[in-house]
């Protein structure tokens, strides 16, 4: 016998056995003495009827089922009545539940500890044993289907009402088949069977998780004084504490140099200087959170510093459930617009191309998170106006003058694309037209005054969200670019048009710009559709570990905290 997890009891085909053929504790050594009668089977009713009895298991029901038909109801968890090792690999990987941000109770749904002890004492009661077995195996079935649901495609139902709305593709794992390969009786190019991430980023995020966990069992970080204010050179009580923040109790090199005595008059301690070192710490850390690099703690900076460690803990498992979220690969290229982070990742070959700032929807127009492939480049595009904004914003003045659309560079139109036909604005009666009864589409010439400014990127998708460029280009300069009216706007949009239509020939940069400069609207097709995907994540990590936090614009981190951890 080999003792288990919590005390769980699993048959050794080694155990340490006298001449009698009793185990060294004196109890029958039934790894080694064959047991009478061949493996008991299960059937579909017994099957349906143990997983339905158990709530927790009760969403895996399909998947138990295709697992148990597929094997033609014949236990996956014993061998010759004896338990597989990968009984204890379950248990094993339960146990270290937390390290993933989940909650090994939530899938101890049966004492396996009791059940294995029951099984022991009626081994020589074939009846009993059998019965007992098929038991055991349902209950580690479902186990371990909980456990891979959780793990794969996230504790939250993205979907759900309750949560966010997460229109990415998701993780489209079948968990029946993933413990066909668990139990080894299938292989995959996946590790399912380890239970390793899918996704690098996953891990990154779980490095810091450990990592921060460890400095909360130390005593966590110090909170600064509210209003703190500290430049460089400065002197204040308030420098030991913020050294300890970003030096210390991060396992920094540095050391708090000896205080003197202040007397009137007397420079002041070294230890309360805000030095350059200091300063530098204060800056990496501006860069982490997204804020201006400038070393000056007050307002936003200090606000971030005194963030608790038990909210960063946090944000760190809800931003990995959000990975169990996605696909279980990405494809080699790609595009990826991180909506928090105010950034577009560009993908080539698994590795990051280049990035570049974006603008995002403000909070009554958010951003959605979505994905869907990129077909057409466009340049010199027409802006069309929402209804929106001819009720809230034109409607009165259109009544007065139908030409006062001529000074907004802007046109109305029957049709579309090549067979739209400008129509005179006068003719529209506007004090009465509605959402329903606007027939024509507004919209604003290409040109300078172009709210999509001088290129836009088409992924057709029902949420009509696009990237484009702006006219705007000082809003760029701000930490947080929360603009938009739900688009996406590029601070570098040429760049990603070189880069997108590198492969179309006739297309090179300086024939972009010559498009342009005619303000003809052209439509060109990649050659190959991207990927392309709005996701949303407050956190993010490096190869190392090293975290990096932004605030949760839409409050979706405050919805998904409430399902997770309630």
């Amino acid at each position: 016998m080999v003792a288990g997890l919590g005390g769980l009891a699993l048959q050794s085909c080694g155990s340490n056995t006298d001449t009698s053929g009793q185990a060294a504790n004196g109890s029958p050594d039934t790894s080694t003495t064959a047991l009478a009668g061949p493996q008991p089977l299960l059937d579909s009713t017994f099957v349906i009827n143990a997983i339905r009895a158990e709530p927790r298991f009760k969403p895996q029901l399909l998947a138990a089922r295709r697992f148990y038909r597929e094997r033609k109801f014949r236990l996956g968890w014993f061998k010759d009545h004896q338990p597989v090792p990968q009984v204890q690999t379950l248990q094993n990987i339960i146990a270290k539940a937390q390290d993933e941000g989940l909650n090994p109770k939530d899938y101890q749904v049966k004492d396996f500890k009791k059940l294995f002890a029951d099984l022991d004492k009626v081994r020589a009661d074939s009846v009993r044993r059998n019965a007992l077995e098929r038991q055991i195996d349902v209950a580690l079935t479902g186990t371990y289907l909980k456990w891979a649901s959780d793990y794969y495609r996230g504790v939250a139902n993205p979907r759900d009402s309750k949560s966010t709305s997460w229109q990415v593709k998701p993780n489209k794992i079948k968990l029946n088949k993933a413990l066909m390969t668990f139990l080894g009786e299938r292989k995959s190019r996946y590790n399912y069977y380890e239970f390793a991430p899918l996704h690098p980023e996953y891990d990154q995020l779980k490095k810091a998780l450990a990592t921060y966990r460890a400095q909360e069992r130390a005593g966590g970080w110090p909170t600064l004084a509210a209003g703190l204010t500290l430049a460089p050179g400065q002197a204040s009580p308030a420098v030991a504490a913020l050294r300890k923040r970003l030096l210390d109790s991060a396992g920094g090199a540095a050391s708090t140099p000896p205080t003197a005595t202040a007397s009137l008059g007397s420079p002041a301690p070294v230890a309360q200087t805000y030095d350059a070192e200091l300063v530098q710490a204060v800056k990496l850390f501006q860069q982490d959170a997204g804020l201006k690099s400038d070393g000056i703690v007050r307002g936003e900076t200090l606000r971030q510093l005194n963030v608790p460690i038990s909210a960063r803990i946090d944000q760190l498992i809800l931003n990995m459930e959000r990975w169990r979220w996605l696909p279980k690969r990405f494809e080699p290229n790609y595009l990826l617009v991180n909506i928090p982070e105010y950034t577009l990742h560009v993908v080539e070959d698994n590795k990051e191309a280049f990035n570049m700032r974006v603008i995002v929807g403000k909070v009554l127009h958010e951003t959605p998170v979505f994905s869907d492939k990129m077909e057409y480049v466009v340049l010199a595009p027409y802006w069309n106006v929402p209804f929106s904004i001819i009720e809230n914003e034109l409607r009165d003045k259109l009544v007065a003058d139908p030409n006062y659309l001529d000074r907004l560079d802007m046109e109305v139109v029957k049709g579309s694309g090549r067979k739209a036909v400008v129509i005179d604005p006068a003719t529209v009666d506007w004090a009465n037209v509605t959402q329903e009864t606007f027939k024509y589409t507004l919209r604003r010439r290409p040109g300078p005054k172009n709210d999509l400014g001088d290129v836009k990127f088409i992924f057709p998708n029902a949420n009509d969200i696009y990237l484009h460029d702006t006219p705007h280009d000082e809003l760029f300069s701000q930490s947080a670019r929360s603009f938009s009216h739900g688009c996406v706007r590029l601070s570098e949009p040429i760049k990603l048009a070189t880069y997108l239509l590198r492969d179309k020939p006739g297309w090179d940069q300086q024939t972009i710009l010559d498009s342009i400069a005619t303000h003809r609207e052209k439509y060109i097709t990649l050659k190959q559709k991207l990927p392309v995907y709005l996701v949303y994540f407050t956190a993010w990590a490096d190869a190392a570990g090293h975290p990096h936090f932004r605030d949760d614009i839409y409050g979706l981190d405050k919805t998904l905290a409430k399902e997770y951890f309630d």
